[in-house]
């Protein structure tokens, strides 16, 4: 048996800056070229996947992005991995569907019929529910879209409110519409649409997924999607580690083992600690030219693992919020440097945290410069996150 091949550092962030279309050389045309390569865009906070595909592309503005999920529908936007948010390429939806979602919703369906029963709403919850989504996606249906408060005025049930972790200091309440087209959406059943308001607004209206897909998407086995979901995610954050994989994907130790094995990986030295990778993709690849990216809060790059500091260095206590989400990034050739937050008024403002020399500050207020004038007024918030330290300081 030969010796493992060792991926330092500085190959790590070569493929990063050539998979993830960060490097000047690597840019993309399309926003599905960039979910493609990406696997999928982490979609909690919307505006990350406008200014995150931005940041992938030669060019771009709101209209390609809203061409590519509302008009064209290459793009999908569905519950995935780790019970979060993502907007996908149609083609990768399904195996999303089949190795994730799915088992999110059978975890969360398990939960609602507790809180239908605890909150009285139904004496016999779990075929009360069953019917309930079902009338649901009827109603749904003839609508052709509507929101959760517009779907609650076709049924009475969907107006019952639940008691959400009861007892608990953040108890609170939901209205019955919503959580159903949260199942409905995490079996693949209804899909977000359209947001109400702007384009960083997260409150959407609803469709069928299969009329807004035209048919459906088709199903996966849930081994087989697993495998496939796995090899995609290697081919564009390989080489990592199984628990890198374990924590994006949101699987059990068991799942990240049985997929691994039928993948059947390269086993690789990551600096001393035992990295995978597919074993048609060990050459390595040529380093790009130095190249500077400002990455949204809650970006598909340093959301994509789990183990972070060849890449993150020791800044990860001012750019991460307490629940371990990112805030706006500063990149300067694979690696963060420091950290961006949006002013009043459209202006950009930036905080390095390391010296990183002087075309990086060039390239870096350069590409400040080029973000501002896309956002124009729109402000960057957080949101479904809490500010990093480093926006909480530049935004005093």
């Amino acid at each position: 048996m030969g010796a493992v091949q060792r991926i330092g550092v500085g190959e790590r962030r070569a493929r990063l800056g050539w998979r993830h279309r960060l490097a000047a050389d690597a840019k993309a045309s399309d926003p599905l070229e960039v979910a493609r390569d990406l696997v999928a865009l982490h979609a909690t906070d919307p505006s990350s996947v406008y200014l995150g595909t931005w940041a992938r592309m030669n060019s771009g503005d709101v209209a390609a992005v809203e061409s590519a999920l509302y008009e064209r529908r290459v793009l999908i936007r569905l519950l995935g991995m780790r019970r979060t948010v993502f907007v996908t390429p149609l083609e990768t939806a399904p195996v999303i569907l089949a190795a994730c979602s799915r088992a999110v919703a059978a975890r969360e369906r398990r939960k609602l019929v507790s809180g239908l029963a605890e909150s009285g709403v139904a004496d016999d919850p779990e075929p009360w529910l069953k019917d309930v989504e079902d009338a649901a996606l009827r109603a749904l249906t003839a609508r052709g879209e509507a929101t959760a408060a517009e779907l609650a005025t076709d049924d009475p049930r969907l107006q019952a409110q639940i008691v959400l972790s009861r007892g608990k200091a953040y108890e609170g309440r939901a209205g019955v519409a919503s959580r159903v087209l949260f199942l409905l959406a995490a079996d693949g059943r209804a899909v977000r649409g359209r947001p109400l308001g702007s384009w960083s607004s997260s409150q959407y209206r609803w469709a069928p997924l299969e009329t807004w897909c035209q048919g459906g998407l088709p199903e996966w086995p849930a081994g087989e999607a697993e495998v496939e979901l796995a090899r995609r995610w290697l081919a564009a954050f390989g080489p990592a580690t199984a628990e890198d994989l374990r924590w994006w994907a949101g699987w059990s130790a068991g799942q990240v083992k049985r997929a691994l094995a039928r993948l059947g990986p390269a086993e690789v030295d990551l600096d001393g600690a035992v990295g995978v990778m597919l074993p048609d993709d060990l050459d390595p690849v040529p380093p790009p030219e130095p190249w500077a990216a400002l990455l949204p809060p809650l970006d598909t790059t340093p959301m994509g693992w789990s183990q972070r500091e060849w890449f993150l260095g020791p800044h990860g206590p001012r750019l991460f919020d307490r629940t371990g989400n990112v805030g706006p990034t500063v990149w300067w050739d694979g690696r963060v440097i420091g950290g961006w937050a949006s002013r009043p008024g459209g202006e950009i403002a930036v905080r390095f945290l390391e010296d990183a020399g002087a075309d990086a500050v060039a390239a870096v207020e350069a590409a400040a410069g080029q973000l501002a004038a896309r956002l124009g007024p729109v402000r960057v918030t957080a949101r479904g996150r809490g500010p990093s330290p480093v926006e909480q300081e530049l935004t005093r």
